[in-house]
């Protein structure tokens, strides 16, 4: 990553690291900022766990650097690395009670005894744990205990935390909890948090700048709202959130040869403005971003026939069938009626809407959508 930037709080430069014959990371390149919260997202396997322990130093790479805030640590040990570590479940020790618990990095450093009470009472107070230093681990709850787990962490003054999977051993109520939680006090600290996850609503909500990674490779880095409404390539559409995806099958062309539409799944999808497309190309296309209009409306984009229709609180999931029998997910408000299985209904939807994947990204297996199955009520 020729060109990275001197200040960066974690720069991670061509890292390669395999497993006997199967190769894990292949020349993962990242960067992050100082007092950035960025995630590492991808699905189990990907490599981004693997890609946290070698910037924390309890794995070394094969190939490439590491550097953390400009001073090159590749084959510096774990324990001499400015960085902390919280697992999925905090560990702690059951002997000792939270304040001993939060304390025990810092006896290890041979810290004395009046600044280690003021960093532990310091760090309890930061993670809303003040009032808890007494308890034994287990008379707390999921939560308290990774905030404990968390507070250990702080106490050391890492210039880098790094969490692997900090929530996931937590059911969803403390998993919504916990994600407000640890982004604002990423924020209150300023410490550089590198967070990794497959959990994508957890990504999207706490982190500035997110990694998608996939077989061992970062597929594209950006906001939440970049990899949601422009994915670099096929596999971040349909991973981040859901995603019609359609193959084209013909390209209309409009003044000087600018391609103005694709015709995928029976249907005519406008394009934006200076687009490319050829046959084969696929474009992707939201749910919420599809309008459901009356058959006979002049810019729809063709008609289609309802499978199904859910209630989903504040939208209408609505299961339509192409006319060429593929499936196409579409969101809509539930303000209004939804429309009736087996009625015929028109679909429109903008060109800025319409995103063209790039043809390196584009291949694999035909993704005209998803089949419909006859007959579907869910």
């Amino acid at each position: 990553m020729s060109g990275a930037s001197s200040d960066a709080a974690v720069h991670a430069e061509g890292i390669t690291r395999s497993f006997g014959s199967r190769r894990i990371l292949d020349h993962v390149e990242l960067e992050v900022g100082q007092g950035e919260f960025f995630s590492l997202l991808g699905p189990s396997g990907c490599g981004k766990t693997t890609a946290l322990r070698i910037i924390a130093g309890l794995e070394h790479a094969d190939e490439g650097l590491v550097r953390i805030n400009g001073v090159d640590v590749t084959r510096t040990p774990a324990h001499r690395r400015p960085t902390n570590l919280v697992f999925q479940q905090g560990a702690l020790f059951p002997h000792m009670d939270v304040a001993r618990n939060v304390a025990f990095g810092l006896s290890t450093e041979r810290t004395d005894r009046k600044e280690t009470a003021r960093r532990v009472a310091e760090a309890l107070d930061v993670v809303g744990m003040s009032a808890f230093a007494g308890r034994a681990p287990s008379t707390l709850s999921g939560g308290q205990r990774q905030r404990v787990a968390i507070a250990r962490a702080l106490v050391k003054r890492p210039r880098v935390l790094l969490l692997d999977e900090p929530l996931s051993a937590l059911d969803l109520g403390l998993q919504l909890q916990m994600r407000r939680e640890l982004r604002a006090l990423q924020r209150r600290t300023g410490t550089t948090f590198v967070c990794v996850t497959h959990n994508q609503a957890e990504a999207m909500e706490m982190s500035d700048r997110i990694a998608v990674m996939a077989h061992g490779r970062v597929e594209q880095v950006g906001t939440a709202r970049e990899l949601y409404r422009s994915p670099a390539g096929r596999f971040v559409a349909e991973f981040i959130g859901e995603n019609n995806l359609f193959e084209a099958t013909g390209v209309q062309d409009g003044p000087e040869g600018v391609h103005r539409a694709v015709t995928a799944a029976g249907l005519r999808l406008p394009l934006p403005e200076k687009s490319s497309a050829t046959p084969k190309t696929v474009v992707a296309v939201r749910p919420e971003s599809f309008r459901i209009t009356s058959p006979d409306t002049p810019v729809a984009a063709g008609r289609a026939t309802v499978r199904s229709a859910g209630f989903l609180g504040a939208r209408v999931r609505v299961v339509l069938e192409a006319p060429d029998g593929r499936e196409i997910l579409v969101d809509m408000t539930a303000t209004g009626p939804a429309p009736s299985v087996g009625e015929s209904v028109g679909l429109t939807v903008d060109a800025s809407d319409v995103v063209v994947l790039p043809p390196a990204a584009a291949g694999g297996a035909p993704c005209t959508a998803r089949p419909a199955v006859p007959g579907s009520t869910r």
